[in-house]
């Protein structure tokens, strides 16, 4: 099973039946996933299933009809035991960013976080989770795959947002700011907070 979320509603991609008693479920083609789709943006839905009978090819099969764009990001703690926080779009978000050619995951993510804040001596302490959503480019719908890890650093100079990526802030923020900023994220972030 994989929970994709768009405009914060889960679309779940499933290979049980079961798991759709109550709710709308669509086939694998492309025209049910973009109804899917527009009727869970629309808030039409409140939540929607794919079906598909092989688990093992299901995320694959819907890359087909939505491309997917792979990007990596971290959940940076400092030496205070603080947690880095960006915010744009009127939203707290987490530094991440989209997979170059020829870069790792991991290297990614430690380029992403380091271009959106200004933070340096990242170390990456291991991976956390890998979360979907789908987001609309150029009129067409992309399904974003984001690897998540979890980083240190020693790093206690400036915090720089990256203008050109839209971040008006970077903040350190301890558990009762967290707490606060999560109540205006988005839904991937909150769960990797275990909200």
């Amino acid at each position: 099973m994989y929970k994709v979320f768009v405009k914060e509603l889960p679309l779940i991609l499933t290979n049980k039946l079961s798991e759709t008693s109550n709710s709308k479920y669509f086939l694998l083609n492309d025209d049910a996933v973009q109804d899917a789709i527009e009727n869970l943006s629309r808030k039409k839905l409140r939540e929607a299933y794919i079906y598909y009978p092989n688990h093992e090819e299901i995320l694959n099969k819907f890359c087909k009809t939505i491309p997917k764009e792979v990007a990596a990001g971290g959940v940076v703690t400092n030496k205070e035991g603080k947690v880095l926080f960006i915010y744009r779009n009127d939203k707290w978000d987490l530094p991440k960013g989209k997979l170059d050619k020829g870069e790792s995951i991991e290297e990614c993510a430690v380029r992403e976080v380091e271009e959106e804040t200004g933070v340096k001596k990242l170390k990456i302490e291991n991976f956390l989770k890998t979360t979907y959503h789908i987001f609309k480019r150029n009129g067409k719908y992309k399904l974003k795959e984001v690897h998540w890890f979890a980083m240190k650093t020693s790093y206690d100079g400036k915090l720089s947002g990256q203008l050109s990526e839209g971040i008006e802030k970077v903040k350190w923020k301890g558990p009762k700011k967290i707490k606060k900023a999560l109540e205006n994220s988005y839904i991937n972030i909150k769960s990797l907070f275990g909200e």
